[in-house]
Parts: C-alpha cells; structure tokens; sequence
C-alpha cells in the first residue's frame, strides 16, 4: 500500500500477519485506528534473522514504517536503503520485546531512539519530515526507487561534524621479536599469542566485513561477521584480532580497537584502547576479547608456557597504534 493511500482498514496486513496468542505485539481489533498525537516517531532497533532498524511515523492513526537495514544515516554524503513495510499501530510506538520463533518479524525488538516529527511533505514518492529525537534530530528526506523500496538522506549537515569516515582497510600493527622480557615491564601490557590468523573486522550498520594481514578483503568463518556486527548493533568500529582455535573451537581473539564511534584511535594510547575495547563487552559464542594484563610479565609467559601457546606479546602502555608498521613498541616473546 502507497504511503499516501487511505485503505478502509490500514492495519489488515498486520493483523494478518499476526496472531495475538502467540506474539507479545500489540494486535488491536479490526475498525477504524484510534486518533493519536499525528507527530510520533520511533526507531525500533530490530534483530530479526538480519539486524535492522525500523522507521515508524505516525500518519492518520497508524505508524507508516520502513525497514532500515543499516540504519537511519547521520551524514548527508551517505544514502541508506528504506524498505517499505506494512502500517502498525500506535502502540507498537511502545514496543519492546521478544517476538516468538516461527512467528513473522522473530527477534527481540528494543526501542533506538523516540520522539517527535513534524512534515513538510508527504507523497507516494517523497517523505520529507524533521525529526526530534535523543538520538536522530535533522531534515530527512525519504523517496521511492521502486516497489517497496526506497532510499533515506539526510538533508542537514553531518550530527556531528567532526566524525571521521569508517576507515576502507587498514594493515596490521606488527610486533618485533625479542627473546627477553623488557626490563621495564611496569610499562607494558602483556597478552598471550595465539598463533592463528590475524583479521581487522570493520563493522558499520550492524554488518561486518574483514581484511587479513596484508589488508586484502578475507572471510570470517561462516556466521562470525553478522553475529558481530549484532552485537555491536549501530556502532561502528574497527577491531584487530585473531582467528585462532581455543577449546577445539575455531575463534575471533579480540585485541584492540582501532575506530570507534566515528573517531579514529590509532594515536589513543594502548592502555586506553584496550580500556575502551573491554567495555563494550564483546564476549560471544565465536568471539571473546583477549585478556591483558598490564606489567604481569612473568605470569603471562609462564601461563603460555602451560597452555602450549606459542609465545606472549609486551605492548607498551603509551604506544599508538601504526598500521603496517613493526614496532619496538610491540614485542614478540616465544616461550
């Protein structure tokens, strides 16, 4: 149904979508949609079989909605895809929940971001709204392509000007091999070495995407990048790693963070990056962020030692990050 269309009832496709008994949705009966406010909007942050965010805007009763699957852009230079969905109702502004296995839409749905809109154009083709929220607030414009589908911009200038671009693909920082431990060890961070496949893992819009040691574009195993990007949702990052076997399981060893939030970290100390990388809890089935251990030098190696790891890693606490550099900064330690 056009976005400017007036069905007799605008909530038929929902509700044949969906059955109250088994879905915690708001499903109101049949009959005319109750009056609201008319300047509600909500983006539902939505992790369904693909993440994805979910537009809604209240017109004439209902919520007109869109699937966005990369999320509702912030800088105007970005165009992202808007698919055109089904109405809701007003009280999915409100939603959030668990929507049941085998039901339409399955996954758990959160509220992003809500607040208030005002319009300066509605068509079948063209959605002009400003939009006033915690976290979105701007001129967009939304247009049709064809069908369902259709293309959200930002008109104002970027949210915020001083955001840095994702970088494309970077090289790994790369550690120099020395056979002692550094006499000022109270200086360094120290990591275990875990002899697998070194990947930087760019993440943007909840999807991922991975480079290897020489910065070409290399796979993930199979689920890894759109399980990541999940769980970090609308937050972009670059991360550094490695693809290792840990308990007979092949998996990512997080071990810094090089961008995050649309600023760069490559000349934020270690001890910093590695602070910022704990917390944000990145800890899953095919994931877990390598442990640090600032100055525990001995205890690091010794424990290599019994774990049959191939050797530890000394990072200075105060190093930046230099891609495709090997650094004096970055020790390589075998056992």
């Amino acid at each position: 149904m056009a976005v400017d269309e007036t069905p007799a009832d605008r909530l038929a496709e929902y509700r044949g979508r969906r059955a109250p008994e088994r879905t915690p949705e708001p499903v109101p009966p049949g009959g005319p949609p109750r009056p609201g406010g008319g300047d509600t909007f909500v983006i539902q942050e939505h992790h369904a079989r693909s993440l994805h965010w979910d537009l809604r805007l209240e017109r004439d009763g209902v919520l007109v909605s869109w699937a966005v699957p990369k999320g509702v852009p912030a800088d105007p230079r970005t165009d992202h895809l808007a698919v055109h969905t089904e109405d809701h109702p007003l009280e999915y502004a409100a939603f959030e929940g668990e929507i049941p296995e085998g039901e339409y839409g399955a996954g758990r749905m959160t509220i992003w971001d809500r607040g208030t809109y005002e319009t300066e154009k509605w068509s079948g083709s063209e959605v002009k709204v400003v939009l006033h929220g915690s976290r979105v607030s701007g001129r967009y414009v939304l247009f049709r392509t064809g069908g369902r589908n259709w293309m959200i911009h930002r008109m104002d200038p970027p949210a915020d000007p001083d955001a840095e671009p994702l970088p494309e693909r970077l090289r790994p920082m790369l550690a120099e091999e020395r056979a002692r431990l550094p006499r000022d060890s109270e200086d360094y961070g120290f990591e275990f070495a875990w002899g697998g496949r070194r990947l930087l893992a760019y993440v943007e819009g909840g999807r991922t995407r991975f480079t290897d040691g020489a910065g070409r574009d290399a796979g993930g195993p199979a689920g890894l990048g759109s399980r990541l990007g999940r769980a970090l949702g609308s937050r972009p990052a670059v991360l550094d790693g490695e693809l290792a076997e840990v308990e007979g399981r092949e998996t990512y060893l997080l071990a810094d963070l090089l961008y995050l939030d649309g600023r760069s970290l490559l000349d934020v100390p270690y001890r910093r990056r590695r602070e910022l990388l704990d917390g944000l809890g990145l800890n899953g089935a095919r994931w877990q962020t390598s442990p640090w251990y600032p100055g525990e030098a001995g205890a690091v190696r010794e424990a290599a030692r019994e774990q049959g790891l191939p050797g530890i890693l000394a990072k200075r606490l105060d190093s930046p990050y230099e891609p495709g550099e090997r650094s004096g900064a970055w020790r390589y330690l075998p056992v």
